[in-house]
């Protein structure tokens, strides 16, 4: 119902920005402007309520304290699949296509440019810093941890390798963004 209520919200807000548009025959470009504005924010309301995003929404709040707000909780949940999925997801949120193999500068610029919902960057330095210690320690791989239950023989060392190398993400990662906050980096 939350969900439901901020699409609602979201999709009145983009049709009185269209209004606006429509209104403002005398200036085009400013028109445009305001066409894709309304897109933009229609497109973030969907995206929210999806699957993704409330299973982002949901888990956010564990990692809220290394500077992660829903888009990146989702960019990492779906990385767990293969650290390269990372980039295609947040590329998707950020508005663009997930078939596009070539990453290429209007990719990166968007996911660069991204904005939470308070219309803060995402990737603050001390949240992108807290992001690359998470993803460099953490065991974001299925594949890795398919093959060592299969060499292993059993689910225990797999879960073990899973919970140590996340944990362990998790705290160093939760210094790195902390620390930088005291330091007066955010």
């Amino acid at each position: 119902q939350e969900h439901h209520d901020a699409w609602l919200r979201a999709k009145a807000e983009a049709d009185n920005i269209r209004k606006r548009a429509q209104a403002d025959i005398a200036a085009p470009a400013q028109a445009d402007a305001l066409r894709a504005e309304a897109s933009a924010i229609e497109a973030k309301a969907q995206q929210a309520g999806s699957f993704a995003g409330r299973l982002g929404h949901t888990i956010q709040p564990v990692f809220a304290p290394l500077g992660f707000d829903w888009q990146l909780t989702v960019g990492v949940l779906t990385s767990f699949l293969a650290r390269e999925v990372f980039v295609s997801t947040m590329s998707v949120l950020a508005g663009g296509q997930a078939d596009n193999k070539e990453v290429d500068e209007g990719v990166v610029d968007r996911i660069r440019s991204m904005t939470r919902d308070d219309g803060t960057p995402v990737f603050t330095p001390s949240a992108a810093a807290a992001a690359l210690v998470f993803f460099v320690l953490a065991m974001q791989c299925l594949p890795t941890l398919t093959v060592t239950r299969k060499e292993t023989g059993s689910i225990k060392y797999a879960a073990i390798q899973l919970g140590y190398m996340s944990g362990l993400a998790y705290v160093v990662a939760l210094i790195v963004h902390q620390g930088l906050r005291l330091a007066g980096v955010s």
